[in-house]
């Protein structure tokens, strides 16, 4: 064989393999939505996620590499819902003008809607409602059949599979979500605090009751005068413990266990990783750190 027939024969190959070979690029404001799309996507996707699992997603900065990173993506995943605002700035700082973006609260029952006026006093008060939809897992397998149909219309090659995906997706969310509410059913108290109102979907979802936050009004650290308040009610009503993301500072939790045996339960509303599988492992290791808190307390 000679060399020429060679070269052509690898060149064939190579122009032949590459549109298998392509994938979609995903970008994600959070890992949950990211994981979400890594199981919905399979290997026919490359997914990356903008904000840290231990970031405040209210807050983040817009980096030029996040920048770099979106422009070469063919969909952006917004969690919507006035959370994610920081995504605009990367996105229009990307220049991708052929960027899909999606909101994957899309379809989701929400929570927490305010009625009548919303405004400064109120703290950090989300007009359309709690965003922080992720934490059911129901409603994650909502976010997966919205992002099959992203990428089914940025490759209707695949289409079949991403919804198939989704479906068996969706099939996953309902096996784990009865092992859960199982362990949330063994706790022996359903009444927690929480820091801030990002626990909402996870309490509605897992049959738990949200007394109190230790902000007074979403986004304003708790004053002395409401944490005294606080440790009142934990006292009237037994409650085991306080539920904070760990980007709050821990004085509140500290002074709760202090004057009133609160545990804090120290967690990230946001999974570890993009990964298949990270989203819903997260449930479990929220639940069971709860589970053994409650164990703890008197």
């Amino acid at each position: 064989m000679t060399r020429r027939l060679l070269f052509l024969l690898a060149l064939c190959a190579l122009f032949s393999a590459t549109p298998a070979a392509a994938k979609v690029r995903v970008a994600a404001s959070l890992n949950d939505l990211a994981s979400i799309a890594s199981s919905v996507g399979g290997d026919q996707v490359e997914v990356f996620a903008i904000a840290r699992p231990t970031t405040d997603v209210h807050r983040v900065e817009a980096l030029p590499s996040y920048m770099v990173k979106v422009s070469r993506a063919q969909i952006y995943l917004k969690v919507g819902l006035g959370l994610d605002q920081w995504a605009d700035a990367i996105i229009d700082g990307s220049r991708n003008e052929h960027l899909k973006m999606v909101d994957c609260s899309k379809g989701v029952h929400v929570l927490e809607v305010p009625t009548g006026r919303v405004d400064a006093s109120m703290g950090d008060v989300h007009p359309n409602g709690n965003p922080h939809y992720w934490l059911d897992p129901r409603n994650g397998a909502i976010v997966a059949r919205t992002i099959a149909e992203a990428l089914a219309e940025v490759d209707p090659s695949h289409a079949a599979d991403y919804r198939g995906r989704a479906e068996a997706f969706a099939r996953d969310v309902e096996s784990a979500f009865a092992h859960e509410k199982q362990m949330a059913a063994a706790f022996p108290r359903k009444s927690i605090f929480t820091y801030h109102k990002s626990w909402s979907y996870f309490a509605d979802a897992f049959g738990l009751e949200v007394v109190e936050n230790a902000e007074p009004i979403p986004g304003i650290p708790p004053t002395a005068r409401h944490l005294a308040d606080l440790v009142a009610i934990a006292k009237s009503r037994h409650i085991p413990l306080l539920l904070q993301e760990p980007y709050f500072s821990g004085d509140a939790g500290q002074f709760l266990a202090r004057e009133a045996g609160v545990r804090a339960v120290v967690a990230t509303p946001c999974c570890d990783a993009i990964t298949a599988g990270s989203y819903l492992a997260h449930f479990d290791t929220v639940l069971h750190a709860i589970g053994d808190a409650m164990k703890e307390t008197p």
